[in-house]
């Protein structure tokens, strides 16, 4: 299996390119397909190869669902069961079509005490999710929904964050909801106020923005 095509892969020393070749799986599951039944995330790592996967927490008492992260290409499940070993109160879903790439966790574990290229890759990495994660709690807390809106929507623009770039591509408004902690009608309505402005245009579950400009001074 050659995996070399994930940037996560790229400029890895040979020994460790060919353990990852004998270590790894390619898995794949379907869209809505429940992933990591009981303690799998304990004993297996994933990195995913193709599709996105919907990382989130859920409040049992009303339903709401707030989404974390929604993983791409190259993305890795979990960083942090990873590294404190500990099981992880995070719900994960397939938006579509998926294909993993499956390694057992302690092998995970000894690449990162050993082997300087990966630790290369995997900390910038870890470092961005942890922005990430600092960045949507101050949305949340210090923003407007309508705010976080706009700034998701340029974010999804930019090719030079590749945690936001093209991620709206096809999710329904339900799912732009859940990730900057509002509901459906909430984002629908400001949708619609944009689309009014001439600055967007709603085409089924795509968003095509018209009027980058426009759309920035928003921000101001």
């Amino acid at each position: 299996m050659n995996t070399y095509n994930l940037y996560l892969f790229q400029g890895l020393d040979e020994p460790l390119k060919q353990e990852i070749n004998q270590c790894a799986k390619l898995v794949t599951f379907k869209k809505k397909e429940p992933l990591f039944c009981g303690n799998e995330l304990l004993h297996y790592f994933y990195i995913v190869i193709s599709g996105r996967v919907k990382s989130y927490q859920l409040n049992l008492n009303n339903a709401k669902e707030q989404t974390i992260f929604i993983l791409k290409s190259g993305d890795m499940i979990d960083t942090i069961t990873l590294l404190d070993a500990k099981p992880h109160d995070v719900i994960y879903e397939a938006l579509e079509d998926i294909q993993l790439l499956k390694i057992p966790i302690e092998k995970v574990r000894t690449w990162i005490k050993n082997s300087e290229t990966f630790n290369k890759k995997f900390f910038p990495y870890l470092a961005s999710q942890m922005r990430h994660i600092e960045e949507l709690a101050t949305d949340i807390s210090l923003h407007t929904t309508a705010e976080r809106l706009v700034k998701l929507l340029l974010q999804n623009l930019d090719s030079k964050n590749p945690q936001k770039y093209n991620l709206l591509h096809g999710l329904s408004h339900s799912e732009i909801a859940k990730l900057i902690g509002t509901v459906r009608h909430v984002v629908e309505r400001h949708l619609h106020h944009l689309e009014s402005e001439g600055i967007m245009e709603l085409a089924h579950k795509n968003i095509l923005i018209k009027n980058v400009q426009k759309l920035i001074d928003k921000q101001s």
